[in-house]
């Protein structure tokens, strides 16, 4: 039966699945921690509930992004260590930032969570002396576009047939001043 759906999903087209719904989260307190292998089993589920329809990397993705002496890894968590959500960024010689993925688990979004992680992840390359953050997101992906303008990213180009379903994508780049204080990060990433 289960094949049946999968085979189904695959030529229905996605606007008209089924649609999620999401019963939020009991209000808990979060915190940031690191992601590490010992992770792996746990963000590669998250992953597939945050992009059910979308980009969806594979536990080998994974495991190399966690293992790479060069990728700063977060997660944040309930008060009961849950993770709620996830960030991976790989770090270039040049001295750039890629944020390669970030997802928040839909029962605990619109919360900040995406702009907490986004916050530590500034203080951790500030402290790097790593000057830029790039990014890559869907052009009709407004609502992430909306969060991270409100960080301080910035569209410098589109980027044509982006994404393996042939949405193009939008380049944002952030520049870091390395002058931040540790009590500005936190008002740096206005909730959006």
């Amino acid at each position: 039966m289960a094949f049946l759906q999968a085979l189904r999903n695959f030529f229905v087209p996605s606007a008209t699945r089924r649609i999620m719904v999401v019963e939020p989260a009991a209000a808990t307190e979060y915190h940031v921690a690191a992601l590490t292998p010992k992770h792996l089993n746990e963000v590669l589920y998250l992953n597939f509930r945050c992009f059910e329809d979308g980009e969806n990397y594979t536990k080998h993705t994974f495991s190399y992004l966690l293992s790479q002496p060069n990728a700063l890894c977060f997660q944040i968590a309930t008060a009961a260590n849950e993770m709620a959500g996830f960030l991976c960024v790989l770090v270039g010689q040049e001295g750039i930032a890629h944020i390669t993925t970030i997802g928040v688990a839909p029962e605990h979004r619109r919360r900040g969570l995406a702009e907490r992680m986004l916050g530590e992840l500034d203080r951790s390359l500030t402290e790097r002396g790593i000057t830029s953050i790039v990014l890559e997101v869907r052009v009709g992906n407004t609502a992430a576009q909306s969060l991270y303008r409100a960080c301080g990213f910035m569209v410098t180009q589109q980027i044509s047939e982006y994404y393996n379903d042939g949405e193009d994508g939008y380049l944002m780049v952030k520049a870091l001043s390395g002058q931040m204080a540790p009590g500005d990060i936190s008002r740096h990433c206005e909730a959006a």
